[in-house]
């Protein structure tokens, strides 16, 4: 099973390549600082989570396969070869998305504001949390780049676009998109 995820993560580079990562202008803005990075959770297979979720204990929620580590780890080697500066890296309290930022970036804090509200169960937050996380933004003054680890239900009401798992959505303070790279 091993080595069937490795040849299909092989054929999948080969078809659909990271493309975006040679993007100077984009990767020249990134080192400039000052943006907000958006990034979806590597690949966790499935969709939402069980209904008996408890945020502390990952058993019960969908995690990251070995794509997914694999793929955050290239997201933490994009920033790190590209010497992107890093103010800070937020993620949403859930495992996939923690997993996520501490496979790429080995640092991060939790930030509830980041959380899924995908399920019912969670729905009831989703106000609160927006008004929370557009708080928080603009706010934020910072010469180098804030790194957002989040779900696609938050990235697509912030920014009114879809995103597949680990892709880096780039901002600036007023949410206008300067660029994406998929990193799967």
């Amino acid at each position: 099973m091993k080595y069937f995820i490795l040849i299909l993560s092989f054929i999948l580079s080969i078809i659909f390549p990271p493309s975006t990562f040679s993007n100077d202008e984009l990767i020249s803005k990134l080192q400039s600082g000052g943006n907000i990075v958006f990034i979806r959770h590597a690949l966790a297979p499935g969709s939402g989570d069980p209904d008996n979720i408890d945020l502390n204990d990952c058993k019960t929620q969908r995690n990251l396969n070995e794509i997914g580590i694999e793929q955050s780890k290239r997201i933490g080697d994009f920033f790190k070869i590209n010497n992107i500066p890093i103010y800070r890296v937020l993620s949403s309290e859930w495992c996939r998305c923690k997993d996520t930022a501490k496979h790429a970036f080995n640092n991060y804090n939790t930030f509830s504001a980041l959380n899924s509200f995908y399920d019912e169960k969670f729905y009831k937050y989703k106000k609160s949390q927006l008004k929370d996380l557009r708080k928080y933004i603009n706010e934020w003054n910072g010469t180098k780049n804030l790194i957002l680890v989040t779900h696609y239900v938050v990235i697509s009401e912030m920014l009114n676009i879809g995103v597949s798992s680990g892709e880096i959505i780039v901002t600036n303070k007023n949410y206008n998109i300067i660029g994406s790279i998929d990193t799967y």
